[in-house]
């Protein structure tokens, strides 16, 4: 399953580059996420998240529109469209 950043740059090829980004990623102290809007059409989720970080610059947030498409039950493919940094 492949990650992309919207609408087609890769960010992950597989379940092995992704568990690795998100190992890295959870590490982060101040990480949350806080899932704000859910639409589902068939087999497409789309989520809309705001996700609180700390950046190089400091305690910030990103909006993040996340989109899977599933398959067996499965994420097959996942797309991140992700706004500019807010610092807080």
């Amino acid at each position: 399953m492949p990650d992309y950043a919207f609408p087609s740059t890769p960010l992950a090829g597989g379940a092995v580059e992704i568990r690795e980004r998100h190992i890295e990623r959870f590490k982060e102290p101040d990480l949350h996420g806080t899932l704000l809007t859910r639409i589902v059409v068939g087999n497409v989720v789309i989520d809309h998240d705001t996700v609180a970080r700390t950046f190089p610059e400091g305690k910030g947030e990103v909006d993040v529109v996340c989109i899977y498409e599933v398959e067996n039950g499965k994420i097959a493919k996942a797309w991140f469209k992700i706004s500019e940094r807010r610092l807080l």
